[in-house]
């Protein structure tokens, strides 16, 4: 029997992903003052730091979005119970739509309320990076690039001790996801200086692609 494969862990969506993944970390650092809404690792580290100085103030910039986070994590995972049984809609494909329309809200927020818009992107973060979870069968991330770049390495290693060629396939396919983590920034950077807080809306254009091609059958 067949074994099916679904668009949204195709390479194809997990490198759209990644884009968005890369764009968003450079976005709230360039243009919502220096914090990193994607993998919360930094926020963490820079929360104990700001509490050891006695920073309550600063403490809470770090801890919202962190919290924020948690909740989407939360978020994503009620409507994956709620919706994975559906056949009218894929309950990603709902995750993605919950994305979009929480950065559109984003770009008209100001920067005097930065701390809400990175809680808010931080919240989205956390929806894809619990709900995209594979590519080609493979654990991976769209928001963060340790895991990857880890896995990558391992597996490039295994093909030059073994010449496993699959080792390799799926190696390339880690280093893939990366690269397109760094477009991401690379194209998050130049319309954060074109654009200020209104460049989070190519994210949109982005996730948008993203849900037709998860209108896709398995294949």
């Amino acid at each position: 029997m067949k074994q099916t494969k679904q668009m949204s862990e195709t390479l194809l969506v997990g490198s759209l992903l990644a884009m968005v993944g890369g764009f968003l970390d450079v976005y709230t650092y360039l243009t919502r003052g220096g914090v990193f809404a994607n993998a919360q690792t930094g926020n963490i580290v820079l929360l104990g730091i700001t509490l050891s100085e006695g920073n309550i103030k600063k403490a809470l910039t770090y801890l919202i979005p962190i919290l924020a986070f948690i909740i989407g994590i939360i978020v994503a995972e009620v409507i994956k119970n709620k919706y994975k049984t559906k056949e009218s809609v894929h309950w990603r494909q709902i995750i993605v739509l919950i994305e979009g329309i929480t950065l559109f809200i984003v770009a008209f927020i100001p920067d005097t309320q930065n701390m809400v818009a990175n809680a808010i992107i931080a919240f989205v973060c956390s929806l894809q990076v619990e709900s995209f979870r594979k590519v080609e069968g493979s654990p991976y991330a769209t928001t963060m690039c340790t895991g990857n770049l880890r896995s990558g390495t391992e597996l490039f290693y295994y093909y030059r001790k073994n010449k496993d060629q699959k080792a390799l396939f799926k190696s390339l396919q880690y280093f893939c996801i990366i690269l397109f983590f760094i477009i991401g920034a690379c194209i998050g950077t130049i319309l954060a200086k074109l654009f200020l807080l209104k460049a989070v809306l190519f994210s949109i254009i982005l996730l948008g692609i993203v849900i037709l091609l998860m209108h896709k059958k398995e294949s």
